[in-house]
């Protein structure tokens, strides 16, 4: 009998779900709506439900389906359970349980953090391929990670593991960041960050720049004005990479991956970013692993439901 897993990574806008083959071959796509009113009780019955829909639609019975993987936006443990999901209004849940009571004829159901599933996913079919461990940067609106090693998820002891984007890079800052410390990562290197660090060097600063012909510009713009030779640009993105190379380099000390994968909105600026980072990560990095590859992710949106099979497949 054909046998079959989906994929369900969580966002606080939509969900994506993906139809896989138990062989990894991704055989339909969609999304639907995230209801995150009434404290997130509608989205895991919306997610079963399209699941019941979808198999329907393809001619799968229940009991063909191997498993389901789940990638949700907040620390997960290994049973399952998430600790507080702010973005889904969930307190602590255990999403094996709650699928299991929606689906009983689908037994297996497995969970992890999104950005570490994303992980996950670049490593089995994206940036990744090839390697058995790797640790992901996903540079968007803030600054996540993802750790996977020997082709495995490290969750940690309470779900927090991959949280890179909150390594403190700069004891010296005084603005908070939106975890209540300082001088995190996310600061400097998220979309959000790199305009920030942007508008206060064209505040201290009289450096030409033709960001200062923009009443609004984007991490999009600083990238792009870099590439094209804008001095004050291209300041602001090697500072924001230099932060982001430190950051690595205290991973390589910690786990010393195969490879580091750069991810997320912001990754879309290609070879530059890759090559900035690059040259600040070996610039820190202990003398053994300063040959770390560094790459760009491959699978952009679809990262997380590859993961979310890759979890249910092992």
């Amino acid at each position: 009998m054909t046998e079959y897993a989906f994929g369900v990574d969580i966002g606080g806008t939509t969900v994506k779900i993906g139809l896989f083959t138990s062989g990894g071959d991704l055989l339909d796509q969609w999304e639907i709506v995230t209801r995150t009113e009434e404290a997130g009780i509608h989205v895991l019955p919306d997610i079963a439900a399209s699941i019941r829909q979808k198999s329907e639609e393809h001619t799968i019975l229940l009991e063909q389906i191997k498993g389901i993987g789940i990638g949700v936006p907040g620390p997960v443990g290994e049973d399952g359970t998430v600790y507080r999901c702010v973005n889904l209004g969930w307190g602590i849940i255990n999403i094996k349980a709650e699928m299991n009571a929606l689906l009983p004829e689908i037994s297996n159901v497995v969970a992890g953090n999104d950005a570490n599933v994303a992980a996950l996913g670049e490593l089995w079919k994206g940036g990744g391929a090839g390697h058995q461990s790797a640790v992901m940067f996903t540079l968007g609106t803030g600054v996540g990670g993802g750790v996977v090693y020997n082709g495995k998820i490290v969750a940690g002891k309470n779900g927090a593991a991959g949280e890179v984007g909150h390594y403190t890079v700069n004891p010296e800052e005084t603005v908070f960041c939106s975890c209540g410390k300082r001088g995190c990562l996310e600061q400097y290197a998220s979309a959000n960050g790199i305009v920030r660090m942007a508008k206060i060097m064209l505040e201290e600063e009289d450096t030409p720049s033709s960001l200062r012909d923009m009443a609004v510009f984007s991490s999009k713009e600083i990238c792009d004005l870099a590439r094209e030779g804008d001095v004050m640009a291209g300041e602001i993105l090697d500072r924001c990479c230099e932060y982001l190379g430190l950051a690595m380099s205290f991973v390589s000390c910690t786990m010393d991956p195969e490879v580091f994968l750069i991810g997320g909105g912001m990754s879309r600026a290609g070879s530059i970013l890759i090559d900035t980072i690059g040259k600040h990560y070996r610039k820190y990095a202990f003398h053994a692993s300063q040959d770390t590859e560094i790459k760009l992710a491959e699978l952009g949106n679809h990262a997380g439901i590859y993961g979310c099979v890759k979890m249910v497949l092992g």
